[in-house]
């Protein structure tokens, strides 16, 4: 596997993960290798530092900035949750009384919707989420 640090025409650093050289050629022609930030396909590689493997942990130069940093524990976080969709309201209230099971759900509400909840002490974390933080990675 190889590691390639790469930058998009925006300037966002992050790494990707190909069998071979060519096969990052091969995806970035196809305009496949995306920025997982802004979505630019206009990616390209930097000069990588290497990477020693030492006894099964891998040590790398802390190239990923803050943002990336962010931005892959919020895809964790997503990937750890159903998506109920415009449903959320009405799901978050039957974990919360017990008619479905717990569980760790997203989804979309109104304002209204958002203060009912609040006032009936069913807490929730509102985050306005780029379509591009809940698509997966390549």
């Amino acid at each position: 596997m190889k590691v390639f640090d790469l930058i998009c025409e925006a300037g966002h650093r992050f790494e990707g993960w190909f069998a071979s050289a060519e096969q990052f050629a091969d995806q970035r022609d196809t305009r496949g290798v995306r920025c997982p930030l802004c979505d630019s396909a206009e990616v390209s590689r930097e000069p990588s530092a290497p990477r020693l493997n030492l006894g099964g942990e891998i040590v790398a130069p802390a190239v990923a900035s803050n943002d990336m940093r962010r931005l892959a524990a919020l895809r964790r976080a997503i990937a750890a949750t159903e998506d109920v969709g415009e449903r959320f309201a009405e799901e978050a209230r039957r974990i919360h009384y017990s008619e479905a099971p717990p569980r760790a759900i997203r989804g979309v509400t109104t304002d209204d919707e958002h203060r009912a909840l609040q006032d009936e002490g069913i807490e929730t974390i509102r985050l306005p989420l780029p379509r591009i933080a809940t698509e997966t990675l390549q």
